[in-house]
């Protein structure tokens, strides 16, 4: 007879946290709050792979590829809350960003929870996106083994694409099976199996780090700033005009004038202030691959 597989790590019970429904309500929370602490803690030693991962992914993104996010319930609403931050905070364009949910679409609100288990239907949103070796896939699962993730990543790698996998179990399929694995042990649960928790925080922020890191290499962040937000409401516009007058140091009404010409767009609007049309500053920023810093540089030679 086959022995059975040793549990994941996530899936494991903490023995720490077997009377848990016994404690004081502030005893219970001051516990799952030491918990995610630990998780956020157990990023630092991902940072190496993090950093590789981004490294792959920006000249895929730089030839046109898209970001390809797959999950499958938790994972897969962190993976498309990060990919969905991603058109209003640095203007990266919603034809360039995919996310594959195991289940589809209402599994983003409505568990799913047998869809992780279809890895034909992993291989199929692979070939539905026609992924290529321009674009970059990461697949996020807890114990790494998830059907559907792996299915969508051996795909991936099928079709030459970047792949990344990110799991919280070592020696997990979907970390043999990524190019640029990101292992990021977070352990068992306070509740045991119940992944939103410790895994699902360590994961966001490894989300986090990534996709901001891959942003800022691809010019969309200068001075610390937001330079590609999207100003489309009241707040955002005001937020823009503070920017603009923080970088260049113009009064409102000629950030406001600069903004007006530029579409509201603040990095080109940098370039109006310093005498250029719209135009023009179009021209440059695309002649230096949209980096701000690298088209004021040449202004100034």
């Amino acid at each position: 007879m086959n022995a059975d597989p040793p549990l994941p790590a996530t899936e494991a019970a903490d023995p720490r946290y077997q009377e848990l429904d016994a404690w004081q309500p502030a005893v219970v929370l001051e516990a799952l709050l030491e918990a995610q602490f630990a998780a956020v803690a157990a990023v630092r030693a991902a940072l190496p792979a993090i950093e590789a991962a981004a490294g792959a992914a920006v000249p895929a993104l730089q030839r046109g590829g898209r970001l390809i996010y797959a999950g499958a319930g938790t994972s897969g609403r962190i993976a498309a809350q990060d990919g969905a931050e991603l058109p209003p905070t640095f203007n990266w364009p919603r034809d360039r960003l995919v996310v594959l949910m195991a289940g589809g679409p209402n599994a983003l609100t409505a568990a799913a929870e047998g869809a992780e288990d279809d890895a034909g239907a992993g291989r199929q949103a692979i070939a539905d996106t026609a992924a290529g070796a321009n674009d970059v896939v990461l697949g996020i699962a807890a114990s790494g083994g998830t059907p559907f993730t792996c299915a969508v990543l051996e795909a991936a790698n099928a079709r030459g694409a970047v792949s990344i996998g990110v799991a919280n179990t070592q020696a997990a399929r979907l970390l043999t099976l990524a190019a640029f694995p990101i292992l990021v042990q977070t352990g068992a649960e306070p509740l045991a199996g119940s992944t939103r928790l410790k895994a699902g925080t360590a994961q966001k922020v490894i989300l986090n780090l990534f996709s901001t890191l891959v942003m800022l290499r691809l010019g969309h962040v200068h001075r610390g700033l937001m330079v590609d937000m999207q100003a489309s409401n009241t707040k955002l516009r005001a937020r823009a005009l503070r920017m603009l007058q923080q970088l260049t140091g113009a009064d409102g009404t000629a950030a406001q004038a600069a903004l007006d010409t530029a579409g509201w767009r603040i990095k080109p609007a940098v370039l109006v202030l310093r005498g250029l049309d719209a135009g023009q500053a179009a021209d440059l920023l695309a002649r230096n691959g949209g980096r701000l810093r690298a088209a004021l540089a040449e202004i100034d030679r």
